[in-house]
């Protein structure tokens, strides 16, 4: 079903590069209990304005920003989990200042939409905490000691990817941990076991895609079993999980995972477009979980994200790459450092 392109107009582009501004400034005081993870934060806000073709707003602050970016980066040998990237400096230099998986993720990514050549990475640190942390399940844990699950599979699966760097995976320890995680429902669950959930079937999805396991892993009938749970998961926008209500994150966890898939196109784009849009705050702008809830960073983008896997909002969002969850004018850029001629 193609979107009805009148519904284009009450996109707030404005507003929202607005909020993403304000934001990307001044962390809300309502989003302080974040403060550790202020790199996601900062991605998601990066990340957005990338989506809105509004990149050259960040260009007075974009050296200031990749700098700061590097200076969550931990010096290497400071002994156990003291490797990859801190979430903020909350921590810094007390005895849980570890590294942590996804902040390695959203380092890489941003620095990558901000158009920088990642020579300034330490590689093989960050290798090294990708081996460290996974667990002999196959699964990955956040940072030293901390909870492991499917999120953390995919952070340490798309900096690897992001790297060009396999070394520190067990990719077929990975695979098993994934495939036990898919449940009797059809989605995957972050653990074995666990309820089937939208955010860990697209990690699942993206996961071994990205390890180029996805039909080795997955015979045609499970691939089935997993479309028909994420089309299913559509009441307007999507829900997580089935008697939960739409959210706006879902939008693009769903849909990404259909888009790999290659089933976007079961999808009711018009009744998602209009969830996602009612959830638009009219006012500051950003969206929300819902219609009901106040903007934040972390919707904004998903929001956002979720509305360019529609074809037809090329006309006001750049397209997403779904598998790396960042734009494709930035994936471009991801491929010429591949290819190693980035200036």
């Amino acid at each position: 079903m193609a979107l009805n392109a009148t519904k284009l107009s009450d996109f707030l582009k404005q507003k929202h590069v607005g909020f993403l501004q304000r934001c990307l400034r001044v962390l809300p005081s309502d989003l302080s209990f974040f403060d550790t993870h202020r790199l996601s934060l900062a991605f998601f806000v990066i990340s957005s304005i990338d989506l809105l073709n509004s990149n050259a707003l960040l260009n007075e602050e974009r050296r200031a920003i990749i700098d700061w970016i590097y200076s969550m980066q931990i010096p290497p040998n400071e002994g156990i989990g003291k490797r990859g990237f801190r979430g903020s400096s909350a921590n810094s230099g007390d005895p849980y200042d570890f590294g942590h998986l996804t902040m390695i993720y959203s380092a890489l990514a941003s620095l990558i939409i901000l158009g920088d050549d990642l020579k300034r990475i330490n590689r093989q640190a960050i290798v090294e905490a990708i081996k460290e942390l996974q667990l002999e399940d196959g699964s990955f844990a956040a940072t030293h000691g901390s909870e492991s699950d499917m999120r953390f599979v995919y952070s340490a699966v798309v900096v690897s990817h992001i790297l060009q760097d396999w070394s520190g995976i067990d990719i077929d320890k990975t695979v098993t941990f994934i495939k036990k995680c898919l449940s009797y429902e059809g989605g995957f669950g972050l653990r074995p076991g666990c309820e089937a959930h939208g955010g860990s079937t697209y990690c699942a999805v993206a996961s071994l895609s990205l390890m180029d396991k996805l039909n080795f892993a997955l015979d045609k009938s499970e691939i089935k079993s997993i479309i028909r749970w994420c089309v299913m998961k559509q009441v307007s926008g999507f829900q997580g999980r089935p008697n939960k209500e739409p959210d706006t994150c879902y939008s693009f966890w769903i849909g990404a995972t259909l888009k790999i898939l290659d089933t976007y196109h079961f999808t009711d784009v018009n009744a998602n477009f209009d969830f996602v849009m009612s959830t638009q705050d009219p006012i500051v702008g950003g969206f929300g979980k819902n219609s009901y809830s106040p903007p934040d960073p972390m919707h904004t983008y998903l929001g956002l994200a979720g509305l360019s896997l529609i074809p037809t909002t090329n006309k006001i969002l750049s397209t997403i790459n779904p598998e790396v969850n960042i734009s494709e004018r930035a994936t471009e850029h991801l491929r010429c450092i591949h290819r190693q001629h980035c200036v």
